[in-house]
């Protein structure tokens, strides 16, 4: 039997708004020589990659953590419970799973956690580059609920101009209660 392999990577962690998100990606057959970790593309090369992996590799999951879960659990908690979703959303069980960064989620696998592997591992640049697509997706459809934040341009992150905004008209319902800027902007 093949043992796949799964790189996962999450996005949103330094965020005041919004979820959590964590993709996993088994590449499979489908390889790109111009895979390279998403913060080092820019974002017509990022969303191009991303209609790529998802036309190409042979499976790809998103998994979430909310709002509410970031604020209960803690943004550590709360990213390994999006990448442990992202991880079961797939649907396999012959897989070997490789996470960006010094955690891994608790999950009945061999999962292994590489510092900066979303600069060395295709299938974590390729989940890389899928979180950060599908959470600027979102983020530009919260700016249009919520406009005066600039959302589309942010992405969630304490920014000068994001934090100015949060001082002057309090936090909605989508920002991290139990993040210091926003509990100072309450």
């Amino acid at each position: 039997m093949t043992t796949y392999l799964v790189g996962v990577d999450e996005v949103g962690r330094g965020c005041l708004f919004g979820p959590v998100i964590a993709a996993a990606v088994i590449l499979g057959k489908y390889q790109n020589p111009e895979l390279k970790d998403s913060k080092k593309l820019s974002p017509k090369k990022r969303i191009q990659l991303c209609n790529d992996i998802r036309r190409g590799a042979s499976k790809v999951s998103i998994g979430e953590a909310s709002v509410e879960e970031i604020d209960n659990l803690n943004i550590k908690e709360a990213s390994l419970l999006a990448m442990k979703r992202a991880i079961l959303g797939l649907k396999k069980n012959n897989i070997e799973i490789i996470v960006d960064g010094i955690h891994t989620p608790k999950i009945n696998y061999p999962c292994k956690a590489i510092i900066k592997a979303d600069d060395k591992i295709s299938e974590v640049m390729a989940a890389s580059i899928v979180a950060k697509v599908f959470r600027d997706n979102l983020m530009i459809d919260f700016g249009r609920k919520f406009p005066d934040f600039f959302l589309e341009k942010n992405k969630g992150y304490p920014t000068k101009e994001h934090l100015n905004i949060l001082k002057s008209l309090g936090p909605t319902k989508y920002h991290r209660k139990t993040f210091k800027p926003v509990l100072n902007a309450r």
